[in-house]
């Protein structure tokens, strides 16, 4: 922050402090992403021209007022594709390879020989065809699984994903993937999107994975699902409630694996958000395009691919 700091009069606050901090000024850097503050002090903004947070998903800072404001809402796009990538692409290994069986055989010191399975071969649907998806699909491409995307347009040809379906027609096409992968905005359009419909559409025994928001999932349905066996496993990142209650059955399915938020966050994650604000601080004071423009119509950042 310090080359803003000797450009601009910056201050630092909580949420607590959001009010009397927003009345003149003219940018907003939302650095605590998962806050639900500003939607309460935004009648205190102003003089703000331009907001940007510190996330990939706008979602928490979405609300109709800024909707239909004249602020910029720009985005973090970009810092977290590739991690996020290897985090989906190691849930798909360690389901495949039951890393998470050997680990519990090994904690009773039990000697069990068993087959496990081949990545390569397989297929998965990856939901949501921004820069996030096609990281995924660029590496689990790589293994040999057979990748499609799923996106508000249908297409073929596309660079990363081939094929492109519709997600208005998500439930025809989710029984021809071993693995789906929800990385989408979360929108009006997409919450919920994973429901018992959903589900029950999946090829039986297929995989699920969310890495994209937890609003996505209808959690009881999905719950339904792995005990029924529709499901044979998920590995989720991001939950409808956070922290993910001590009372959820999930803790303790074996066909789960769970992460608190992090599948993005890799070591100097928070420096390269600082950076992505400062690079975007510099064009807005020169009077330059910035980048990560979020479309507030759609709630994200239109795909120039």
């Amino acid at each position: 922050m310090d080359p803003i700091e000797r450009a601009a009069t910056v201050r630092y606050t909580d949420a607590a402090g959001l009010l009397d901090a927003l009345r003149g000024a003219d940018a907003l850097f939302v650095y605590d992403f998962l806050s639900r503050a500003v939607p309460d002090a935004w009648h205190a903004a102003d003089r703000l021209r331009w907001l940007h947070i510190a996330s990939a998903g706008v979602d928490p800072v979405l609300f109709p007022e800024l909707r239909d404001s004249d602020v910029v809402l720009t985005n973090s796009r970009g810092v977290f594709d590739s991690a996020i990538a290897e985090y989906v692409l190691g849930v798909v290994i360690a389901f495949a390879k039951d890393f998470a069986g050997s680990l519990r055989l090994q904690q009773r010191s039990t000697w069990r020989h068993r087959e496990t399975e081949r990545v390569a071969g397989t297929s998965a649907l990856v939901v949501g065809t921004g820069p996030i998806g096609r990281a995924i699909a660029t590496l689990l491409r790589a293994v040999g699984m057979r990748v499609a995307g799923a996106g508000r347009r249908a297409r073929d040809g596309d660079p990363d994903f081939g094929t492109v379906v519709s997600s208005d027609e998500l439930s025809r096409h989710l029984p021809d993937f071993d693995v789906v992968v929800a990385v989408a905005p979360l929108t009006e359009q997409t919450k919920g999107l994973f429901d018992a419909e959903a589900f029950a559409a999946m090829r039986p025994g297929a995989r699920f994975v969310n890495v994209g928001r937890g609003e996505l999932v209808a959690t009881g349905d999905l719950v339904s699902a792995l005990r029924s066996g529709q499901l044979s496993g998920a590995a989720l990142d991001v939950f409808e409630q956070e922290p993910l209650p001590q009372d959820s059955p999930l803790w303790t399915m074996e066909n789960v694996l769970l992460s608190a938020h992090m599948s993005g966050d890799v070591v100097g994650w928070r420096n390269a958000l600082v950076e992505v604000f400062a690079d975007n601080f510099a064009r807005w004071r020169d009077g330059e395009p910035l980048r990560n423009v979020v479309d507030k119509r759609l709630g994200y950042v239109p795909s120039t691919a």
